[in-house]
């Protein structure tokens, strides 16, 4: 299995760079399309090779490499200007001809630095956040309860952590939408020097981005009150108490986590990624801070042996100064965004 998918690292690259220039192009709808239809033939290989031929792990593996090479040509394909896009022309056709293909050359230093930089990064904000939440959930696993109903606390904390964490993942996806929006038309209205549009989508994403909060804060309020969510997800009594205490905290944080998300689109656009990679740093220490004062401190808790409603805490505390730090950087005066307009 292993062996069959190595056969495909080549062509998920392709597809996972392909994605982003289309999206520089603010074409979306394309990579939709090819991601769907090889999703489909992947669906369709796993029927034969796995249920008809019962080849088995081996034979998913083969589906899932077929259908990402399949995804990957057609990439290559549109961004040759051999395919049409989704919206029926070629990326050729145009009065400025735009014809991408693959090199296979090493490129100059200097035309790969700001992909570098870039890229460094965002690597190093998203190596900072897992290690964030690789201690939350040893945190969690460490957990302990007084409560006679629970007969091993560890094993509850850490099933409710899990699921938790998957709806908290499950909304993030969601508001990552209006982050991928938001990074292409921000980054298309500064390439425009086009000071207003730059706000004007801003101001639009964030808009859009309390309403989708408070939408996922009403719907997660309407499964927990109805009890749909915690039965759908466990019939265990340990579980379902540690559960019910993380989903009041998942509820409350979706406009923040939404602001959040909405805000790293943004500020993607405007290419402020190292930035957020210290903006990252500072507030996983601001978490880990938070964390320890609540855990330790006899005033603030460090007696109610609750230390997963205590993790949680700490993941907000991480989420604010998220978002003070991005707030900071968006309303700066001589900034990228200004989104108050104070530079006139």
């Amino acid at each position: 299995f292993l062996t069959v998918r190595a056969l495909a690292a080549p062509a998920v690259l392709v597809c996972s760079a392909s994605n982003g220039i289309l999206r520089g192009y603010l074409d979306t709808k394309t990579p939709t399309i090819i991601l769907l239809g090889s999703n489909v033939v992947n669906l369709l290989l796993d029927v034969v090779l796995v249920a008809q031929l019962k080849m088995g792990p081996q034979g998913a593996g083969i589906a899932t490499t077929v259908a990402e090479w399949i995804a990957a040509l057609c990439f290559l394909g549109v961004l040759a200007g051999k395919l049409p896009s989704a919206d029926g022309e070629k990326l050729g056709s145009s009065a400025e001809p735009r014809h991408i293909v693959p090199v296979f050359e090493l490129p100059k230093w200097i035309d790969i630095r700001p992909l570098v930089v870039a890229s460094s990064a965002v690597f190093l904000r998203s190596i900072v956040l897992q290690v964030a939440m690789s201690l939350a959930a040893a945190m969690a696993a460490r957990s302990t309860t007084e409560s006679d109903i629970i007969a091993s606390g560890a094993s509850s904390s850490v099933a409710a952590h899990q699921i938790a964490l998957q709806l908290w993942l499950l909304c993030s996806f969601l508001c990552d939408a209006l982050a991928t929006a938001s990074q292409a038309l921000v980054a298309d209205g500064i390439g425009r020097e086009d000071a207003d549009s730059v706000r004007t989508v801003s101001r639009t994403v964030f808009s859009w981005g309390l309403a989708l909060g408070l939408f996922l804060s009403l719907t997660l309020w309407v499964g927990t009150e109805s009890s749909f969510l915690i039965d759908f997800f466990t019939a265990d009594e340990g579980t379902r108490i540690e559960l019910t205490k993380l989903l009041t905290i998942v509820i409350l944080a979706q406009p923040l986590n939404s602001f959040v998300f909405a805000a790293d689109g943004v500020l993607q656009g405007a290419e402020e990624f190292l930035y957020q990679a210290k903006s990252m740093a500072l507030s996983v220490l601001t978490a880990f801070v938070v964390f320890a004062t609540i855990e330790y401190t006899p005033l603030l808790g460090a007696n109610d042996g609750d230390t997963l409603v205590h993790v949680w805490l700490g993941l907000i505390a991480l989420q604010s100064m998220r978002a003070l730090t991005s707030l900071a950087k968006l309303i700066e005066k001589q900034g990228p965004i200004d989104l108050l307009g104070l530079d006139g």
